[in-house]
């Protein structure tokens, strides 16, 4: 279902699932029928799922958050008449970088949801860049359970995650923006009739809003979510505070608070449990040390009703847990 322990949020995951307003490969003419429907269609969820009139209150804290992120950037104006075109970049900018990431973890969580069944997790991933330019890739092993086949046979639904981005990240006056694509693979899956493999698209922009403090806001987009879930929107905030260095550790307090919203029966059956939209949220502490490593502790919980034991099964929990990882990047 996604990732975002040691992926940047793109990771977790994260970063899972969701969204962006644009219609992949529509043909001319298509994107005013794709808006009316897509208008219509919200306003049936609206009237159907009154916990959306609810969560307007998160909504409007989303868009604060946004603002007070782009505020010096929008306040500022450009350092120079020609804004970035003028800004020739510097060496540093220009030369190229790869770097590695490993992980272990009590658990992977995207989104709310466990994506090991409350397992312990490995994870790792490599990412590349140039300029503004990024590309990586990232992997962790999963539990979706078992399924039956066409011969009788017991196989796992599946058991590995590959996730491949790529994407732009300009800086404007501190203000970093983020757009760019996830394509989630699931290697050797049992998913008849349900793909699971997906793409989203993403546009985030991230900065230092105080002090110690800065702040980022995500929106992701899938136009099929997996599972075959249909069009599938994720907003996402988050908030970070760097503590005074302790010895060797350097300590970091994040958190943050993410809503997805389907516009399917699919999508209210397989995550909202009847609901056609649910929140997500952690809050965390990081303890990095020795420069390249970091053990991060972290509380995770979702507002998902446990009606019939949806969020304590024996896969795909979303009840409140706690996750240690420890990573290291190279």
């Amino acid at each position: 279902m996604l990732a975002e322990s040691v992926r940047d949020s793109q990771t977790g995951s994260a970063i899972g699932t969701s969204d962006q307003d644009t219609d992949i490969g529509a043909a001319p003419g298509q994107g005013t029928m794709a808006s009316e429907a897509g208008s219509k269609n919200e306003d049936r969820i609206m009237r159907d799922n009154p916990r959306w009139e609810k969560r307007g209150g998160v909504g409007c804290a989303l868009i604060a958050m946004a603002l007070m992120i782009a505020a010096p950037a929008l306040l500022a104006g450009p350092a120079r008449a020609g804004g970035f075109a003028d800004e020739a970049p510097a060496a540093a900018e220009r030369m190229f970088s790869l770097s590695a990431n490993v992980a272990i973890g009590t658990e992977y969580v995207f989104r709310g949801f466990s994506q090991t069944a409350e397992h312990a997790t490995v994870q790792g991933g490599f990412d590349a860049s140039i300029g503004i330019f990024y590309a990586g890739v990232w992997a962790s092993n999963l539990d979706f359970g078992a399924a039956t086949n066409g011969a009788g046979a017991t196989v796992d639904i599946a058991d590995i995650e590959m996730d491949w981005y790529a994407g732009i990240k300009p800086t404007y006056n501190g203000v970093t923006f983020d757009l760019g694509v996830i394509y989630y693979t699931y290697p050797d899956a049992f998913d008849p009739g349900a793909e699971l493999d997906y793409v989203e698209i993403k546009a985030g922009v991230s900065a230092p809003i105080a002090g110690p403090v800065s702040g980022s806001l995500t929106v992701f987009h899938s136009p099929e979510y997996t599972g075959k879930t249909g069009r599938v929107w994720t907003v996402e905030g988050g908030l970070e505070v760097a503590l005074p260095k302790m010895a060797m550790i350097s300590p970091t307090l994040s958190a943050t608070l993410g809503s997805s919203m389907g516009d399917s029966a699919a999508f209210r059956t397989v995550f909202g449990n009847g609901d056609s939209s649910y929140l997500y949220w952690n809050v965390g502490l990081g303890l990095g040390f020795m420069e390249k490593f970091n053990l991060d502790l972290r509380y995770w919980d979702t507002d998902i009703s446990n009606a019939g034991n949806f969020c304590t099964g024996a896969t795909f929990q979303c009840d409140g847990r706690f996750v240690a990882t420890l990573s290291a990047s190279f």
